[in-house]
């Protein structure tokens, strides 16, 4: 090969290898794409498990417009309320 011709393949190589640095491991390149895939799906996971919580308190939230009995059953739950004249029984195992 002729001198020319040997520097200008030389500088081709580089270039080439610039790019291909660029594409696998640059900002934007391969890596950034597989990480980004991944918190895409991270994200619409919790996405669904918000959404799923939201239906739940918005069902809850209509029990709670529709009557007492809710109200009551949570105040037994939560609070350990008893109605007048109850009496509460703990069992031991």
């Amino acid at each position: 090969m002729h001198k020319p011709s040997l520097i200008v393949l030389i500088i081709l190589a580089l270039l080439l290898a610039g790019l291909q640095y660029r594409l696998w491991l640059g900002e934007g390149g391969m890596a950034d794409v597989g990480r980004l895939k991944a918190q895409i799906a991270e994200q619409r996971a919790e996405n669904e498990r918000l959404q799923e919580r939201n239906r739940v308190m918005e069902a809850e939230v209509m029990e709670l417009k529709q009557g007492m009995e809710t109200v009551e059953e949570r105040a037994r739950h939560e609070l350990g309320m008893l109605k007048q004249g109850e009496t509460l029984y703990l069992l031991m195992e």
